[in-house]
């Protein structure tokens, strides 16, 4: 139905309300009134009526509301559709409103479901992770708990050495110390494999006892390598293992067994091969006769030997010093193949090939019982004791008995270092077993090699030097003093001590005193200064040969030989130049006073000097030649000396030339005839 239309009274009264309604409108925005007020000014300017004008405005305005009414009228149709196309729009948007309140109420409650879901979903989460947890630990513990069929007939049917009994043992010793475990928290489902369990324990352990000691008891056997069973042994050293944390008393039993079997063997063995190698010692042993000032009482020499048979090895090291370098790990001495040639040893060899052997086998037993025994530390040298301990005290007893009574000081100083390199090499295998017996076998070294030192000192201390013959020639103790302490010195380059020092300090002090006592015999000082540097120079020469240039005993002897070479060239220029020297020393003596004028009085003896040079000097080279060449056995120790005469000769005639006055100093030989003559006696040595 078409909305009704009111009447034009009635829409005048409405434009009027209106225009009041805009009129307080605008007064109100001050915006109109402004407009409304140049329009009146505007008219009083012009001087209009302004009721003329005022009706003329209200008719304008009733025209203009006229118009307004029939164009409303006009348009009436479509306002009231207009009309109802807005209801219909209104009715529309209230039926979406509800229909959107609707769908808000149906969303709310949707999260809410959705809320629910996921905590539903977190907790069913939880409780699948919890249950897959528990799955996993219920499932091991299920496993670790039950005994299987194949774990049954591996530990009852499959022998001890098959793959399958070591797989199966394995399981039913996890499964043993789980049970325990488990039975102190007490899960009752131990009461039902309890019972089995010990059985098949009880059963594998008969089985793995009768095995091990089975394999101990192949060490028994004659002629056997017991490195093989050994390491069949450990092949099975779970075995051992099982027994010591299942059944100990059977597991000290096949301990004890081992023990008392290996004991036996290693004591057999060491004391066989220790008598058979004692044959095999040179039979002429050193004696308290063999000390070092004793008199020799065959005739003497430079190159003389005593008479006993391998008597220069008490002072001379020779080969012997190999057994600490390049047979230190050679194979040890086989005595019946030793014998078979005929071949004899001195101590220290026979002696390294013992403690080497010792060394091999001591440190594959420790190693041995720390792997299957599964001792370390103090436990582990306790077992080592058990075993090893009866054969360390033969040994032991077996060297005590031949330090009492030997006097060969290299040989037991070689023994010292032998037992020094032995218990480096342990160290090295990380085998501390034999440190103890180490020391104890120096222990029984050291105050013998320190009292056969001792005697030796003495023994030079002792000596007549009047019961030797009177040779200019080194001496045959000076040599065994050579020998031997350039074999000490040698052999304490890797092991210095001070002990051995001090020894070596008090025979060097001893030796140099009884060279002094033996050139004292000599009337001349020109004797003794040979006497002297032969035998220094003897000494020095073993010395640098055998050690280092820069030990001590060296150092020392060269400055004494160099003290007595220059001595010794004063000596024989003196004869021959004697009144040159003389001169010279006087002269320079003035002349460091301030006297130099008066070596103008002395010009007539200058030119006596002058004419005896000139008229001698050839000569006096070719006699000092043959003396020095002749006094000294030793051709590079005369053909030394002789040059540093030569030289000396030849600064003394710079010197003297020096201090010769102009009118004497043309006489003399000129120094250029003098150096050719010189080279004539220059040698190769």
């Amino acid at each position: 139905m078409a909305p009704s239309l009111s009447s034009p009274e009635s829409t005048v009264s409405k434009n009027t309300d209106r225009r009041h309604e805009t009129s307080e409108f605008l007064d109100e925005d001050g915006q109109l009134q402004n407009l409304e007020d140049e329009v009146v000014q505007e008219v009083l300017k012009t001087g209009t009526d302004l009721r003329q004008y005022s009706r003329q405005i209200e008719k304008e305005l009733k025209q203009v509301e006229n118009k307004s009414i029939q164009d409303y009228i006009k348009e009436s149709e479509n306002i009231a559709s207009l009309h109802n196309q807005i209801s219909s729009c209104d009715n529309i948007l209230e039926r979406m409103e509800s229909m959107l309140l609707s769908f808000q109420s149906d969303l709310g409650s949707i999260s809410s479901e959705i809320l629910s879901l996921q905590r539903k979903s977190v907790s069913m989460s939880q409780q699948l992770s919890n249950r897959q947890g528990i799955r996993v630990q219920l499932s091991q513990f299920i496993d670790d708990m039950a005994v299987s069929e194949a774990l049954i007939m591996g530990i009852l049917e499959s022998p001890v050495t098959d793959k399958e009994f070591q797989t199966q043992l394995t399981s039913l010793n996890h499964k043993i110390n789980f049970v325990k475990e488990q039975s102190f928290k007490d899960a009752r489902c131990c009461l039902d494999v309890k019972d089995i369990l010990e059985k098949l324990k009880i059963k594998a352990v008969t089985k793995i006892r009768a095995h091990l000691l089975e394999q101990i008891y192949k060490f028994r056997k004659p002629m056997t390598n017991y490195q093989v069973p050994q390491n069949a042994l450990l092949k099975f050293k779970f075995f051992f293992e099982f027994l010591l944390s299942n059944e100990r008393s059977c597991a000290q039993e096949v301990c004890n067994e081992y023990v008392d079997t290996m004991s036996k063997i290693y004591y057999s063995y060491f004391k066989s091969y220790s008598s058979r190698l004692s044959k095999l010692q040179f039979e002429e042993a050193a004696t308290k006769d063999d000390l070092m000032g004793i008199e020799e009482t065959g005739p003497r020499g430079l190159f003389y030997k005593a008479s006993l048979k391998h008597k220069s090895t008490v002072f001379t090291i020779g080969s012997r010093g190999d057994v600490l370098t390049t047979h230190l790990e050679s194979p040890i001495i086989v005595p019946h193949a030793a014998q078979k040639n005929d071949g004899r040893y001195p101590y220290e060899a026979l002696f390294r090939s013992e403690k080497y052997a010792l060394l091999d086998n001591a440190c594959r037993e420790y190693l041995f019982l720390t792997e299957f025994f599964m001792v370390c530390g103090a436990p582990a040298l306790d077992l080592f004791n058990q075993i090893m301990g009866k054969t360390l005290n033969l040994l032991s007893k077996n060297l005590e008995t031949f330090v009492q009574d030997c006097y060969d000081t290299i040989a037991l100083f070689l023994c010292l270092h032998l037992i020094l390199r032995y218990q480096m090499m342990c160290h090295k295998r990380a085998v501390p077993a034999l440190d103890h017996y180490w020391d104890s076998l120096q222990s029984l070294i050291w105050p013998r090699f320190e009292y056969v030192f001792r005697l030796n000192i003495q023994s030079i201390k002792d000596c007549d030097p009047t019961k030797f013959s009177k040779e200019m020639g080194p001496h045959y103790i000076t040599r065994r003093y050579a020998e031997f302490s350039a074999a000490i010195v040698g052999i304490s380059e890797s092991f210095p001590n001070e002990q051995v020092n001090r020894l070596l300090a008090d025979l060097q002090e001893e030796v140099e005193y009884f060279i002094y006592k033996m050139a004292a015999i000599f009337p001349q000082r020109k004797e003794q200064l040979i006497f002297l540097i032969n035998n220094y120079d003897m000494i020095l020469g073993v010395l640098m040969e055998r050690t280092r240039d820069n030990s001590k005993e060296a150092d020392k002897f060269r400055e004494c030989l160099n003290a007595r070479s220059a001595e010794y060239v004063e000596e024989i220029l003196s004869p021959h130049f004697g009144g040159i020297i003389q001169f010279v020393k006087e002269g320079e003596a003035m002349v460091e006073k301030g006297k130099a004028d008066e070596l103008k009085k002395h010009e007539k003896k200058m030119l006596s000097l002058i004419q005896s040079f000139n008229g001698n000097w050839k000569n006096a080279l070719d006699e000092l030649n043959h003396e020095v060449l002749s006094s000294f056995p030793n051709l590079v120790t005369g053909s030394s000396l002789l040059q540093l005469a030569l030289t000396q000769l030849v600064q003394y005639y710079h010197r003297f030339h020096k201090l010769l006055t102009p009118t004497a100093r043309p006489q003399l030989t000129n120094i250029h005839h003098i150096m050719v003559e010189l080279k004539k006696y220059k040698t190769n040595f």
